[in-house]
């Protein structure tokens, strides 16, 4: 009788670590950072700020882009960011002490003009704050078929007005004789 009690106890034992015996080898997902958005999240290790949802919306042609995202500054002090794109001028923003602003949501998105990426590419980007060497970043582009982002496509017509008739343009035309 007492072997039957310890061939069960010996089954049971085997049956409960075989069935959660995989997730002591297993890394627990739930551990994994990642951003959870269209966007990307950057961590400059070298500097103060962050930056959270970067992600740029461009026109059909990929020309001129919206920056996107929040830059959270967690110290006492304040604090610039600097983007560079190659071939594009730099973005500099300043962030004070404590704050975080979100470009796109509480303030105008950061306009890129000259982008040479259409919606669907990465572009590469620097992030620098502070005294460190940034970190570099591949940044989606994404267009306004979400109706979320749609208000964030970048405006790129430069029509020129239409000229104002001057009453010579329209005066009525002389009677016939």
């Amino acid at each position: 009788m007492k072997s039957r009690l310890v061939a069960s106890a010996a089954i049971s034992a085997l049956v409960l670590l075989g069935a959660t015996g995989c997730t002591f080898i297993t890394p627990q997902s739930t551990k994994i950072e990642y951003s959870a958005s269209d966007g990307v999240n950057v961590s400059d290790t070298d500097g103060p700020l962050d930056v959270r949802n970067a992600f740029i919306v461009a026109n059909e042609e990929g020309t001129v882009g919206n920056f996107i995202g929040a830059v959270v500054n967690p110290t006492s002090d304040k604090a610039t960011l600097t983007i560079t794109i190659a071939g594009i001028d730099p973005l500099t923003v300043t962030v004070p002490a404590g704050k975080t602003i979100s470009y796109g949501a509480d303030a105008d998105p950061l306009r890129i003009v000259g982008l040479d990426a259409k919606p669907g590419a990465t572009v590469e980007m620097h992030f620098q704050s502070g005294d460190g060497a940034g970190t570099k970043t591949q940044i989606p582009v994404l267009d306004g078929t979400l109706p979320y982002y749609a208000d964030l496509v970048p405006e790129t017509a430069t029509s020129t007005p239409s000229p104002t008739p001057t009453p010579s343009d329209t005066a009525a035309p002389a009677p016939e004789e």
